[in-house]
Formats: C-alpha cells, sequence, structure tokens
C-alpha cells in the first residue's frame, strides 16, 4: 500500500512510538509501577494478547506467524512458546531492539526473528498466520481494510487483528486526548462500526470474518476479530 495518506500516517506513527512515547511503551512491557490510568491499559492488553490467542490453536508447530506491529515482543514470545517461528516486526527500530534485548530465555520450541519496518512489505514472504494487534488502530477504515487484504494475499490459515470500535465512552476519552499538548498526543485512533470492518473483510476474495471479541477495562479499549478462509 504506497498511497501518500497510508505513508505520511505510517511515518508519524513511527516518529511518535520511537520518539515520543518509546519509555512510557516500555514500561507498560515491564512490572515497573505505573500511575492508575496506565496500569489498566496495560492489564486490558494483557487481556487482548489472551483473547486473540485464543483465536489461535495451542498447539503452533510448524506454523509460520507474522507479528505485525510487535512493540515489546510480548505477543511473539507467546506464539513462540506455542512452538511458532515467529517475524516480529515494528516500524520502531527503537522498541524492536528493546524487545531482543529483553527476550526471555524459555521460548520452548519456538523462535522469534525481530525486524524493523513495515508489516505490509512482500519481502516478508508468506506466513501461516497473523496477528496485528492495536497496530491498525491509527488508520481509517478504507486502509485499515486494504492492510488486511495485502496480509490475506500472503496468508494461508487466519488473520488475528484489532479495531477501535466505534463506542461513545471511546469518543470521549479521544475529546480528552485532544486537550493534551500537540507534542503530547499520539497519532489519532480511527474508531470503525464492526459491522463496516466485517463488510470490508467479507469482500476479500476467498476469506471471511469470524468470531470477534472486545476487551474494555479502564482506559484501554479494542476489539479483536479473526480473518478466515472462507
Amino acid at each position: 500500500m504506497d498511497g501518500a495518506a497510508y505513508i505520511e500516517r505510517r511515518d508519524r506513527i513511527r516518529t511518535y512510538f520511537d520518539r515520543t512515547a518509546v519509555d512510557a511503551w516500555k514500561r507498560l512491557a515491564t512490572e515497573a509501577p505505573l500511575g492508575r490510568i496506565r496500569a489498566t491499559v496495560r492489564e486490558g492488553r494483557a487481556r487482548m494478547r489472551a483473547a486473540m490467542l485464543d483465536m489461535l490453536p495451542q498447539d503452533l508447530s510448524g506454523w509460520r506467524v507474522l507479528d505485525a506491529g510487535c512493540g515489546a515482543g510480548m505477543f511473539s514470545v507467546e506464539l513462540a512458546r506455542r512452538g511458532a517461528d515467529v517475524t516480529a516486526i515494528d516500524l520502531s527500530p527503537e522498541m524492536v531492539d528493546f524487545a531482543a534485548k529483553t527476550l526471555p530465555a524459555d521460548l520452548g520450541s519456538g523462535r522469534i526473528r525481530f525486524l524493523s519496518g513495515d508489516m505490509l512489505s512482500d519481502r516478508l514472504g508468506r506466513f501461516d498466520a497473523v496477528v496485528a494487534m492495536d497496530s491498525l488502530i491509527h488508520y481509517p477504515l478504507a486502509d485499515a481494510a486494504e492492510a488486511l487484504a495485502r496480509l490475506s494475499a500472503r496468508t494461508e490459515r487466519s488473520i488475528v487483528f484489532t479495531f477501535a470500535p466505534r463506542t461513545p465512552a471511546l469518543a470521549a476519552m479521544h475529546a480528552v486526548g485532544r486537550l493534551f499538548p500537540r507534542g503530547d498526543r499520539a497519532p489519532a485512533i480511527e474508531p470503525v462500526r464492526p459491522e463496516a470492518i466485517a463488510a470490508r473483510i467479507d469482500g476479500i476474495p476467498g476469506w471471511h470474518a469470524g468470531r470477534t471479541t472486545r476487551i474494555g477495562h479502564g482506559f484501554y479499549t479494542s476489539q479483536a476479530m479473526e480473518v478466515v478462509r472462507s
């Protein structure tokens, strides 16, 4: 996907996570003490990882899995522990370096290869499954749907991703976020209606929308959905 709007948003996201917010995201990935708001985000993300893992087989031995937008690598670790050969990629070189340096030793039979770059790059090859946790939430519906179509062209079995569901509570939190100084703001989250993203998925030849579940915990709200072969 080479559109100017996508590239501009992608570069803003990379700058934010590699410079502005990198220390905060590193703290989320550890057991360091957090304030009340960030603590709910940490717990919410942990619940979302568990929900997404429930959409995948317990045994991923022999599976090649792309962790698209891997951040600190916590999801990649769980995939490897199920036996997967994981390619973990993120826009932020700083986060990828942190993930590689903090990688636990007990990965079982799986393995992880960390890369910095665009999750949509064709050079990454083909995969049995793709997970994309909170890595499409900053893109408008059309761009997110196109990204899923691009990923599906290189995926054999399933994609599990998250999006920001359009809810009154989420809209209120976004309004509060706009009160922060511009330099401290994350790139805007783009809430979408679940039925809208499901309809886009059903329009991808050979694929359809599967199970979906929403996690809402404090200041964290996100919805997981699977994309499966028709």
